[in-house]
């Protein structure tokens, strides 16, 4: 059963300018430690860190639009971050108002998948969320 769909566009030029204006303090209100991270690894390149930062951004849009909030009622920027599960395939861990968000949507006894993809063409990035349940063990 999907919960919900989201996705969002965004262009990079426009993520490397606030970075560029708000450095820290942007980066470190929106993006969990764990994306940071990600982004700090590719330091060699400054196209792929602001790509990087520019796809989860888009992901956390588009993870509010399925949980059909958007960036209020409770549900703010790190609630929301983009993880890499063993596979290597992107999906979101939820925290704070996102998670209780998630599991008021979630039909008791059922189990939350939420898939990511992630894309980017210079100079946009774009994201699809899904979430869905299912009966433990069927997703």
């Amino acid at each position: 059963m999907i919960i919900g769909i989201g996705s969002d566009l965004i262009d990079i030029r426009r993520v490397a300018k606030v970075i560029e204006r708000h450095g820290d303090r942007f980066l470190n209100r929106v993006f969990t430690e764990i994306e940071r991270a990600k982004a700090e690894r590719r330091a060699t390149n400054e196209k792929m860190v602001v790509s990087t930062y520019a796809k989860r951004f888009a992901a956390k849009e588009a993870c509010a639009k399925a949980l059909g909030t958007g960036i209020r009622q409770g549900v703010w920027w790190r609630d929301m971050g983009v993880v890499n599960l063993q596979a290597g395939q992107p999906s979101m861990m939820l925290t704070g108002g996102a998670l209780k968000r998630l599991q008021l949507l979630t039909p008791p006894g059922l189990e939350v998948r939420i898939d990511v993809s992630l894309t980017d063409d210079w100079p946009l990035a774009q994201a699809f969320v899904i979430i869905s349940a299912a009966a433990a063990g069927k997703l």
